[in-house]
């Protein structure tokens, strides 16, 4: 009893229980502070009971408190006059924001809400904030002006699925990890000896094609699955010094066309996890499994290389397979070789491995694959350029006009900005998904004429201004800044060897009754919505030159 006389306050002088005696603390320390400070406020204690001291002190720490909130609010009215709002956008709903207004060709839905918005504007998707930028200053203030800010890319649960957790080039945050691997990449796979090694390699392949479509004289071919075909064959070789046996190439490589095909949907597929992170765990639509599920029909390729490559390495497997240049090893040699290393400063793994030649592979692939298409059909549509370039061999500008209108990846890869920051007097927080929207850039009629048009003679006047380098922001087809496209240089020779080669050897047509279809299908990798099935007739006058 006692102990809570004590704790009611019966004992202590002054009465009244603990707030009086805390307020009456408070208001002798105030006086102490005050009286420090200057003595012309004493008089504020000096007189009165102690009834008058409590209500002094309710008084003083009330002025206190207020002075303190009046404080925060000016400094935080301060600030908000100097931080920048937020983009401006359409509204969605409640919950689930804009997703039930997406359409399907996002990219052409993100250019007409610039129209609306201006060319920088937000979407909410769900809890995700979306920033789409569509002007070439925007993207040069990204890409160049702060690109430590953006040089992360915001990957969703299809690529973390498709990559090991998104350990590959395209994915992975911008690390030491990130820059030892792409360095490798670019140094042993993409220099100019490195691709001079390999020319023989491109040469061999696109024969072979030119051999097989001289077999089809007359008859409709799919054009995209003919060019994979042969991408396919040289970028095998080079990563794994082997190309597909001859006598399973068409299954084999038909089917990892399918596959490839498949995860590229998958990337652009509007998945609910990744707008509503709370649902990820249930994988309500499959996205998730049906990536792991491809994912492992790629390694039971994968494996079986890279097990018999270690064996080479450990001197149990057969020397002679492999591409037969003295002295040169393949990539996989070069990348397991580097696993191996204590000395390196990144540890690698084998997931790492697969994810990066699965990159390669893709990367090699379906984008060049896809741009072969594209151009040959503009060509087949304008049969007079065709000739001019049968002709001339003047393709780089062809190959540019087609980049500029048909641009592989017309939202790039979707970047992440790793700390809060204002573009285009707009603030754009930290970790929002932010998308360049080049395809919309590449068709701004402030920057091309009649930019609709399938004109490449408009790249003849200046070739050195229109690069792939990223340096010129009107003209982005690989991105620009520390993630361009590390692929460029195999990507143009590539492409403009099958081009040559095709257009050189055939002319070409669409089936008899059948009109050509232009028109696009999104994705992060942006096809024809319709195949391009053509009919390549004998070009050559001598049939020696198909041999």
């Amino acid at each position: 009893m006692e102990d809570v006389a004590v704790w009611e306050g019966e004992g202590i002088e002054g009465g009244g229980g603990v707030a009086p005696c805390f307020l009456a603390m408070v208001s002798d320390v105030l006086h102490k502070i005050v009286s420090t400070i200057s003595n012309q406020w004493t008089w504020w204690w000096d007189a009165g009971n102690k009834k008058d001291e409590i209500a002094r002190a309710v008084l003083t720490i009330s002025i206190l408190l207020l002075s303190i909130f009046y404080y925060r609010w000016t400094i935080l009215k301060s600030r908000n006059r100097i931080t920048a709002p937020l983009p401006p956008g359409p509204r969605g709903l409640p919950i689930v924001g804009y997703l039930p207004f997406l359409g399907t060709n996002l990219h052409q839905q993100f250019a007409e809400l610039a129209h609306q918005y201006g060319p920088i504007y937000k979407l909410w998707l769900g809890e995700k904030l979306c920033v789409v930028l569509n002007s070439p200053t925007l993207a040069k203030e990204v890409t160049r002006d702060k690109d430590t800010v953006f040089s992360n890319r915001d990957p969703p649960i299809a690529a973390l699925a498709g990559t090991y957790g998104g350990v590959d080039i395209v994915w992975a945050p911008y690390s030491s990890y990130w820059r030892t691997m792409r360095k490798v990449f670019v140094r042993e796979m993409l220099s100019n000896t490195s691709l001079e090694d390999t020319y023989n390699l491109r040469r061999d392949e696109v024969k072979k094609t030119i051999r097989d479509l001289h077999s089809k004289i007359g008859t409709a071919v799919e054009v995209s699955e003919i060019t994979f075909l042969t991408e396919l064959n040289v970028v095998m070789s080079m990563l794994w010094g082997s190309t597909v046996d001859s006598q399973r190439v068409d299954s084999i490589g038909i089917e990892f066309q399918a596959v490839i095909l498949k995860m590229v949907e998958l990337l652009a597929k509007p998945n609910m996890s990744d707008f509503f992170p709370i649902l990820a765990r249930f994988d309500v639509q499959g996205v998730e499994r049906e990536m792991k599920r491809l994912l492992q029909w790629v390694e039971r390729i994968l494996d079986p290389i890279l097990e018999a490559r270690m064996e080479i390495s450990r001197g149990e497997g057969d020397q002679e397979d492999g591409l037969k240049r003295k002295g040169k090893k393949d990539f996989i040699q070069i990348l397991l070789e580097l696993k191996k290393r204590e000395d390196v400063s990144v540890p690698i793994t084998l997931q790492q491995i697969k994810a990066m030649l699965l990159d390669i592979v893709v990367g090699g692939t379906d984008t060049t694959a896809t741009t072969v298409e594209w151009v040959m059909a503009e060509l087949i549509h304008k049969p007079q350029i065709m000739k001019m370039v049968q002709e001339e061999l003047s393709g780089i500008v062809v190959l540019k006009e087609t980049f500029r209108l048909h641009p592989p990846l017309p939202l790039l890869v979707p970047k992440r900005p790793n700390q809060s920051s204002i573009v285009g007097r707009y603030t754009i927080p930290k970790d929002t998904r932010v998308f360049l929207n080049v395809w919309a850039m590449h068709r701004d009629p402030e920057a091309w004429d009649d930019p609709s048009e399938f004109n490449p003679e408009r790249f003849l006047s200046d070739a050195s201004k229109w690069d792939y380098n990223g340096n010129n922001f009107q003209f982005l087809p690989f991105g620009s800044g520390r993630r361009i496209c590390a692929g460029i240089p195999l990507a143009e020779k590539m492409v403009m060897y099958v081009l040559a080669s095709l257009l050189h050897s055939f002319d070409w047509k669409v089936p008899e009754g059948e009109e050509l279809d232009l028109s696009e299908k999104f994705g992060v990798v942006m096809k024809k919505s319709k195949p391009l099935i053509a009919i390549p007739t004998q070009r050559l006058s001598s049939l020696k030159l198909y041999e």
